[in-house]
């Protein structure tokens, strides 16, 4: 993979590319197995860079971990670039291997999926959601992006599906905490931090109600905490007193994000729609 630059002003290679937030590790792997052109010759970081020089930045080649076996399954891929990749997690599959779901992740099947377009490359999980959490994943293709992305301030939107009636729209501010018992689960509590998650209701009956959330921080299990505490535990969650005989995992979906691009500094908005919770919504 290559990146193209047009030097406007006067530098060493070293200094250009610390300016565009190399980090130290990449400009050390450019410099072992990479390559640095400037007008199609090759040359070190203590080059001096003068106006209008054409700068080549080539990446090595990245290899993925032992630990990660390629998913071969069809993967939902939402938006695609030379840098990035917005693929649509499935319910009941973790982003990365865990202890208890070694396999099977969405990074192992991102892998099996470039591998399949014969790109070498190491796909590195830039946005998370839990394991039964469905939608939007954000992923680097190299780990130059991954880190630029680190930089990068995302907005997102949730659906989800939660038993009683909410208020139309409402605002729920309420520290979160780890509970004393368990490392996972977690619950409002004074002493812990700052949280803030806002809604709005798109559909109920009198069972349950369909809502569009927007985080304004980003706490572990904010959404299924929050709306435990204000008394609608999501359908199906059963860590949070929303079980359900017949729905297995919290009813929830990441169905929008808008971010900028780190390469190319323009704005990306993606949704997708939320067709499986109104399903679940009419079968309640």
């Amino acid at each position: 993979m290559m990146l193209l630059y047009e030097i406007k002003t006067v530098e060493t290679v070293k200094s250009f590319l610390q300016s565009q937030n190399y980090s130290k590790r990449t400009i050390s792997a450019i410099k072992l197995n990479g390559a640095l052109i400037v007008n199609d010759k090759p040359v070190t970081v203590r080059k001096e860079l003068v106006k209008d020089d054409v700068l080549q930045v080539h990446f090595p080649p990245e290899t993925p971990s032992k630990n990660l076996i390629p998913y071969y399954m069809t993967l939902d891929v939402i938006y695609e670039d030379d840098y990035i990749l917005v693929v649509n997690k499935l319910q009941n599959q973790n982003c990365a291997p865990s202890r208890e779901h070694p396999h099977e992740s969405l990074v192992e099947q991102v892998l099996a999926y470039l591998i399949n377009k014969g790109e070498q490359t190491n796909p590195h999980l830039v946005t998370r959601l839990d394991r039964n959490t469905m939608g939007l994943v954000v992923f680097a293709k190299i780990g130059h992006v991954h880190h630029l992305f680190s930089k990068v301030r995302f907005e997102k939107e949730y659906t989800c599906l939660v038993y009683g009636c909410t208020e139309t729209s409402n605002i729920i501010e309420a520290p979160i905490a780890r509970t004393n018992d368990s490392i996972i689960t977690r619950h409002v509590s004074k002493e812990g931090k700052y949280a803030k998650t806002s809604y709005e209701t798109l559909k109920q009956n009198n069972i349950a109600s369909l809502c569009k959330v927007k985080l304004h921080t980003g706490r572990t299990h904010q959404i299924r905490v929050h709306f435990k505490h204000i008394g609608h535990p999501l359908v199906g969650d059963d860590l949070y007193g929303g079980g359900h005989k017949e729905i297995k995992g919290q009813a929830l979906q990441c169905n929008l994000i808008k971010f900028v691009h780190p390469i190319y500094n323009y704005e990306i908005l993606i949704s997708i729609d939320y067709k499986q919770l109104i399903k679940i919504f009419n079968m309640l």
